[in-house]
């Protein structure tokens, strides 16, 4: 039996009304920490460096010095939830889309990034990592020492 999924999916960062770029998008889902998701965007795409000139479009080669991926990780059942209506109160903000897709909004102290997927793709995701760990059946999983353990790290 598996322990985790891993997917990779093309996604679209929205940088305008008018304008936005493809992106591979790593979906992550794993057993022992079977209440969260994992999403990894390329690190070109990061906003920690302001004024780089790394971001898309800039004619720099971004991916020759890039860092490791960008990693969001929250809650399976709001990225669920906001397949079929608008869900999240924190960072994170799901929302259904015309066309059969899906809307993630990222906030952080450095900017807030909006990623289109198609719904297809994330229900996909889902239904792979509810044959790891089926919903509701979450707490079997929990290791609370070890969850312990890495916030005293």
């Amino acid at each position: 039996m598996h322990t985790s999924v891993e997917e990779t999916v093309q996604a679209r960062l929205i940088l305008s009304a008018h304008r936005s770029v493809r992106l591979r998008v790593t979906l992550g889902y794993r057993r022992e920490d079977p209440l969260a998701v994992r999403m990894g965007f390329p690190a070109e795409f990061s906003l920690d460096e302001p004024g780089d000139g790394a971001g898309p479009g800039s004619g720099r080669d971004a991916s020759r010095d890039a860092g490791p991926d960008i990693e969001w990780v929250f809650a399976r059942q709001l990225l669920s939830a906001g397949l079929e209506l608008a869900a999240g109160d924190g960072d994170v903000h799901v929302r259904p889309a015309p066309g059969r897709r899906t809307m993630v909004e990222l906030r952080a102290a450095e900017g807030t990034a909006l990623v289109r997927f198609d719904t297809a793709d994330l229900r996909r995701f889902l239904w792979h990592s509810r044959l790891v760990v089926p919903e509701g059946e979450e707490h079997r999983h929990l290791d609370a020492d070890r969850a312990l353990a890495e916030l005293l790290g």
